[in-house]
């Protein structure tokens, strides 16, 4: 099982699905992390060149707690697009990572980044299989289904699938501490405790599905997409 987690930037994935990431890991899954935007913009003192750097080496150190490959970094922060040259990037980064699965953002979440990233990503799978359109990597033979993680705070989003992430909780949490600027920026600019944040999601959702803690997500349910068996752990 190859799965592959698409963000729009360094954290989306600790904050939305590292739980079901870390669950698909100790399964014997191979996990591809990816953030599309390299998280420049997201503070008040630092520039962004250096901070992109910053985000990117938090990246890694998240990626390595789980044992996963890390990509992305494509793009500047709300520089991202629905046009060709970005969305045949896209396609590249799915034909190296080649997923029987793609998790992304809801079409529905709360910024640009994070909806054009989710119709990116819907678009670049299927262009992906096609072996007339040309990147450096050959064409996918697999059309992923797609499964969309919860938007923030898991607003106007109705999960149709929850995971139970109670026994790897604490390794979400240390995946999403690696990200240390982006902690400090929502503290400063949004007023938020992350790690808190998380948690009373992730306690919420599992009300929901009768555990301690859980994700929530929602399948892409169009023709091609939907398979006839569960596809989360």
């Amino acid at each position: 099982m190859r799965v592959l987690a698409v963000s729009a930037h360094p954290d989306d994935l600790e904050l939305l699905c590292a739980g079901t990431l870390a669950k698909f890991k100790s399964q014997g899954a191979e996990i591809f992390m990816s953030y599309l935007c390299n998280g420049d913009k997201g503070h008040f003192e630092i520039p962004s060149p250096e901070l992109a750097k910053i985000r990117e080496r938090e990246a890694k150190n998240s990626a390595k707690i789980l044992g996963a490959q890390i990509l992305g970094g494509l793009f500047p922060d709300l520089d991202v697009y629905p046009d060709k040259e970005r969305r045949e990037k896209v396609v590249e980064l799915i034909r190296i990572a080649r997923p029987d699965l793609i998790i992304t953002h809801s079409p529905d979440d709360y910024m640009c980044d994070h909806t054009i990233t989710s119709r990116l990503v819907i678009d670049a799978s299927f262009i992906a299989t096609l072996p007339n359109y040309k990147t450096k990597q050959e064409a996918h033979t697999l059309i992923s289904p797609i499964i969309f993680m919860d938007t923030l705070a898991g607003v106007d989003f109705i999960p149709t699938e929850y995971v139970d992430i109670t026994d790897f909780i604490d390794v979400k949490e240390k995946m999403l501490s690696c990200h240390e600027s982006q902690c400090k920026w929502l503290k400063e600019h949004d007023g938020i405790d992350y790690i808190e944040f998380m948690r009373k999601v992730a306690s919420f959702r599992g009300l929901q599905c009768g555990v301690k803690y859980a994700e929530g997500f929602r399948n892409y349910s169009v023709w091609g997409r939907i398979k006839p068996k569960r596809l989360l752990p």
